[in-house]
């Protein structure tokens, strides 16, 4: 949507960015009364932060398939608030977003298992330790049995990403750009219909052509492009 990105409080004048706080009250005096004033921008993205700080106390104090609910609830409702435009600006698919969505798919999987195994929940711990400073882990750390839940969350994140970019796209139209996102749908839809059913190096190359793709735009590097495309020929 576009918005006006500063807000001027009616009771006390001060004058703040909606794009940082993301709500119309005053952060000086609290006044629920204020007007959006100068240019309209496109933004998707929230001032939403991931504290999983408490769900880490849980799952230390009962188990993993006890404290999923709680932690799928708050993963899911960071998930709907991500957004990658950020008052007109593009912002990259980062890795807390990336392992905040591995762990939303990693923890199902385990929470439903009937005897997961060790590997299995030393590997959901390892992501709910490293979600907040974006620790993600290397493709050959992830066990085999959670390999499709970490393909189907990184085809989830890219297709998010894809349709935040389309969007920003209309307001800076790229038809090469556009050309190449087209090829990239088509992969994570391909990931999303074999549920994530797909070797680890593949889903990362979805991820580093999306980042390929971001550097082309922000850069204004061909060389970017081009090598986001090559990665997508290989998935071939």
């Amino acid at each position: 949507m576009e918005i006006r990105g500063e807000r001027e409080c009616k009771s006390c004048g001060r004058q703040w960015s909606y794009f940082e706080t993301g709500s119309v009250s005053c952060p000086h005096c609290g006044s629920m009364k204020s007007v959006g004033v100068g240019d309209r921008e496109r933004h998707t993205s929230s001032a939403a932060t991931l504290d999983l700080s408490p769900h880490r106390a849980a799952v230390s104090d009962t188990s993993i398939r006890d404290a999923a609910p709680e932690l799928k609830a708050d993963l899911r409702d960071y998930i709907r608030q991500v957004g990658f435009i950020h008052g007109g600006e593009l912002r990259p698919l980062d890795d807390e977003t990336l392992v905040a969505y591995e762990l939303l798919h990693a923890v199902d999987v385990v929470a439903r298992s009937n005897r997961p195994t060790d590997d299995e929940q030393l590997y959901v711990l390892d992501l709910l330790r490293g979600v907040d400073t974006g620790d993600r882990p290397a493709p050959g750390e992830v066990p085999d049995s959670l390999a499709d839940a970490r393909g189907l969350a990184y085809a989830d994140a890219v297709d998010d990403y894809r349709r935040d970019l389309s969007v920003w796209l209309d307001d800076h139209p790229n038809p090469e750009v556009r050309t190449t996102l087209g090829t990239l749908s088509n992969y994570v839809k391909r990931a999303e219909a074999l549920d994530g059913a797909m070797p680890l190096d593949e889903s990362e190359t979805l991820v580093l052509a999306t980042r390929d793709i971001y550097t082309s735009i922000v850069d204004d590097d061909l060389d970017a492009l081009a090598s986001a495309r090559d990665r997508l020929a290989s998935l071939l």
